[in-house]
């Protein structure tokens, strides 16, 4: 007969605890927790882990807050995307996987311009800005962040990184940079007021409310970036923003009177995600 190591019995008995607590990926969080406290990779735990009384105890507590729904890159400290990890916590919105398909599409088409400038609006942790960054050498970035706590996550994560990062509002920023920018990217709010319900309890309870809700359909901010980009763009200039997957129609006729090559564009489940657009030359 099999026995268990002390490692493998905790992660069973975490998954079940945060099924449970209706955590979407019990045993992919467990082995994060149980990483997180022990210092061994996820994938090596099974071999590798041997962890004390005190760790134990950690890891304990730590599943009993992620089985609450307090997210765990909060728990952990930080995030995950694309080829970089950004710090996060209470205060700012936690990157998701479904971002870095428009952080790469940004990428992508800053990578054909010489000297490309990228604007990020929207920052928040300042994950799109630090992606372009790492990825695109010579790419001069801005990025600009409304909430104040927020800032502070995207300053410690830009710190060194040469982003001109400010405090302010997207709708009235960076009047210096206006007909010189080649990428405008935004991640904006996009939630309508009336779908508290169907926000998961991570998002809804933890993420700040000016990263979430945005009028009646969701889309007030959408307009905004639309107006920023259009004054910050040059022509032939590209923006993407991010939307809800139900906003697959509604957000690209935020564009279509007056932006070229309005289009939109899925994310790795084929769920519609993000709009796209060109300024006329």
């Amino acid at each position: 007969m099999t026995v268990r190591s002390r490692a493998q019995r905790l992660l069973e008995q975490a998954a079940i605890d945060l099924e449970a607590g209706g955590v979407s990926s019990p045993r992919h969080d467990a082995e994060m927790l149980l990483s997180h406290v022990t210092g061994v990779p996820r994938m090596m735990l099974l071999g590798n882990a041997k962890p004390n009384e005190r760790q134990v105890q950690d890891f304990e507590a730590l599943v009993r807050a992620r089985a609450s729904r307090i997210p765990l890159q909060h728990l952990i400290g930080s995030a995950a995307f694309r080829f970089i990890d950004v710090e996060v916590g209470p205060g700012v919105f936690v990157p998701r996987p479904e971002t870095e398909v428009l952080a790469g599409w940004a990428i992508d088409h800053a990578k054909t311009v010489p000297s490309p400038v990228v604007v990020e609006l929207c920052a928040g942790a300042g994950a799109i800005s630090l992606s372009v960054v790492h990825e695109v050498p010579g790419a001069v970035v801005h990025a600009v962040e409304l909430d104040e706590p927020a800032y502070e996550w995207a300053q410690r994560n830009l710190a060194y990184s040469g982003v001109d990062l400010r405090l302010g509002d997207m709708a009235d920023a960076f009047a210096d940079l206006n007909g010189t920018v080649d990428v405008v990217v935004a991640n904006p709010p996009y939630i309508p007021l009336d779908a508290w319900e169907s926000v998961a309890p991570e998002a809804r309870d933890h993420d700040p409310a000016l990263a979430l809700w945005s009028g009646d359909d969701g889309l007030d901010a959408m307009r905004v970036v639309e107006q920023v980009a259009w004054r910050l763009l040059k022509p032939g200039g590209v923006v993407g923003a991010e939307h809800a997957d139900v906003q697959g129609e509604s957000a690209p006729q935020v564009f279509t009177a007056r932006w070229d090559a309005v289009r939109d564009n899925a994310d790795l489940a084929e769920r519609p995600r993000y709009v796209t657009a060109v300024k006329p030359r």
